[in-house]
C-alpha cells in the first residue's frame, strides 16, 4: 500500500490497519526514528467513562454506606491480615 505524503507531511494509516489496531480517531502516536525507518505507537485516550457498577453482577453482598460499612470493611480486613499471616507462619 503506497500512499502519498500530503503538503504538511501528513500520512495516511490505511483503513485496513487501523482497524486490525483498533485505532479511533482521537488516539495519540509515538513515533521513533529506527535505523532508516519510522516506527509508530497508538496509545488510546484516557476514558471517560464511569466504572460506576462495573462490577455489580460480582458482588454477592451488598452494604449502605456509614456504621455498616466500616464494619464491614473492618471484618474484611482482620480476615485478609489473619490469613496473610497464617501464611507467613505455614512458611516458618
Amino acid at each position: 500500500m503506497a500512499h502519498v505524503v500530503g503538503f504538511k507531511g501528513q500520512v495516511v494509516i490505511a483503513k485496513e490497519i487501523r482497524d486490525q489496531l483498533g485505532v479511533e480517531p482521537g488516539w495519540l502516536t509515538l513515533q521513533r526514528i529506527v535505523n532508516d525507518h519510522v516506527e509508530v505507537y497508538f496509545l488510546p485516550p484516557e476514558h471517560r467513562k464511569s466504572l460506576k457498577g462495573s462490577l455489580a453482577k460480582h458482588v454477592r453482598v451488598r452494604v449502605a454506606p456509614g456504621q455498616e460499612w466500616d464494619e464491614a470493611r473492618d471484618r474484611a480486613w482482620d480476615k485478609a491480615a489473619k490469613q496473610k499471616v497464617g501464611a507467613e507462619e505455614q512458611l516458618s
